[in-house]
């Protein structure tokens, strides 16, 4: 261990810079927060996780038939730490795995992963009773056969879901048997609230002590010194700019999928993938309480995976993995020799810079309701209900299909974390905690740091349901979105 950084540490307190208030940025803010670091969270823009659009928890991984069964299982323990953590952003409603008959695939392929996933809840539960957060482990999962689901549709519609049945019955209304293989999986992975996680890490770091919240305060250079780096950064306000320097001890790059341009200004290179995806808004007259639904397809095709994403007030936010809804044409870019930043297309830098065209909102939402009502007709008299969640998705590496990663270091005194999913964030804020640890940084900050660090934050802890609530709707007026998208529901 470097004694001049125990020397440092205890002569005064560690002082940490965040680059970047995404989900990532944001959590490990809170973390660290938490636990009474000084900590310095710089945002380009006017708000907290802005970035791409969040909904489903990941519990599971069970969107993703091609991803390995430890990521599955990487991406439960996450999602369980993360609802703890966020505990007033989760929409408790089950999701609905649907494989089409055009489809390839095959539903008794999960039944061994949906096994394992269930036996890995069950004993994070016996090793921890806080951690059952997804209901009752041996409610993970359930199967229906074409006979259950038939009967389900000659039942009426309840006017409140109380049962696994009662969630499928919409559906059963509504999609032809025909039209499916079997057996359909109900699980319990659950929706997530980005207005909700929003409104909790506004809340949370505002009123931290141990939090300068800088928002709408971009790096413009970054000077490396021998005890950590000098930050110049220009603060945008009322028409002007402002430029000053911050010096911290430890620097982490958080800035999504601008991640690159941080490491180029650090001078490191790093190899990473950058995907531009979109979600839309759209309004349904229906009735019932809807689960999602994802009726698996395959990737970048025309018959690519649907998600259906339920909200209150009949709002339904829609995925197609295909080109011409939530995928994009050469919308994924590589990094170079030259840079750690990939480049997208000018047009997807223009969307993520400026915001969308009328007329590309419209077309492409138009779009992904006929990719839904493929499946489910009635779903095609939905309409526009705003602009899409929209944004670049980083990925570690060169392997598109990696969807659990959290944290690089680069030195002592640099982290850099890439997330896939916003589940992973609680994972590297963790680790970077236990890397200042291991220096020994943190005998000032926190001299009785515990081996093991709770989930669950005191800052986010304190926050009620309703006043979380509250700031979501405020936040999403502000952003333009219907204010469903930051209801509580279920």
């Amino acid at each position: 261990m470097n004694t001049h950084f125990c020397h440092v540490s205890a002569q005064r307190p560690l002082t940490v810079g965040v680059l970047g208030g995404g989900v990532a940025g944001a959590t490990v803010a809170l973390r660290l927060a938490d636990l009474g670091i000084n900590t310095q969270l710089f945002e380009a823009s006017d708000g907290l996780l802005n970035g791409p659009p969040i909904c489903h928890l990941h519990a599971g991984g069970n969107l993703y038939r091609e991803i390995s069964d430890q990521q599955c299982l990487t991406l439960l323990r996450q999602s369980i730490d993360s609802v703890r953590a966020y505990p007033h952003s989760i929409n408790r409603r089950p999701t609905v795995i649907a494989i089409p008959v055009s489809d390839a695939g095959d539903a008794n392929a999960l039944l061994p992963r949906l096994k394992q996933v269930t036996q890995e809840y069950r004993r994070l539960v016996a090793e921890d009773p806080a951690n059952k957060v997804l209901g009752e482990p041996d409610d993970y999962y359930r199967c229906y056969t074409r006979e259950q689901f038939e009967a389900l549709a000659k039942r009426p519609m309840p006017a409140k879901a109380q049962s696994h049945d009662d969630w499928l019955i919409p559906l059963a209304h509504h999609v032809e048997a025909d039209k499916l293989k079997f057996p359909l999986i109900l699980v319990q992975e659950y929706g997530w609230s980005l207005f909700r996680m929003a409104a909790t890490a506004t809340l949370a770091l505002q009123d931290s002590p141990y939090c300068q919240l800088l928002l709408n305060t971009r790096a413009t250079e970054l000077l490396k010194q021998p005890d950590g780096w000098l930050i110049s950064a220009a603060t945008s306000a009322e028409g002007t700019e402002a430029a000053r320097s911050y010096k911290v001890d430890f620097l982490i790059n958080a800035c999504g999928f601008r991640t690159g341009v941080v490491d180029d200004m650090a001078g490191y290179a790093r190899k990473r993938l950058v995907e531009y995806k979109a979600a839309y808004v759209t309004h349904w007259h229906t009735s019932g309480n809807w689960p999602e639904v994802i009726f698996h397809g395959p990737r970048g095709t025309p018959k690519g995976m649907a998600q259906l994403t339920p909200y209150p007030n009949g709002v339904f936010q829609l995925h197609g993995m295909t080109e011409s809804i939530t995928l994009f044409k050469n919308g994924l870019a590589a990094s170079s020799i030259h840079s750690a930043q990939p480049q997208l297309p000018l047009a997807y830098q223009t969307q993520l810079n400026h915001g969308w065209q009328d007329a590309d909102i419209y077309a492409r939402t138009q779009e992904a309701i006929t990719h839904m009502a493929r499946l489910l007709p009635a779903f095609a008299d939905a309409t526009v209900a705003g602009k899409p969640l929209f944004g670049a998705q980083q990925i570690p590496g060169s392997d598109p299909s990696l969807r659990a990663a959290d944290v690089t270091f680069e030195g002592s005194h640099y982290a850099r974390v890439e997330i896939v999913k916003a589940s992973s964030a609680l994972t590297a804020a963790n680790r970077i905690v236990a890397q200042l640890a291991s220096l020994g940084w943190l005998k000032w900050n926190c001299p009785e740091l515990p081996p093991r660090l709770s989930p669950q934050l005191a800052i986010t802890s304190q926050q009620s349901a309703k006043q979380v609530e509250a700031t979501a709707v405020k936040l999403a007026k502000e952003r333009g979105y219907p204010i469903a998208l930051a209801l509580n529901m279920g």
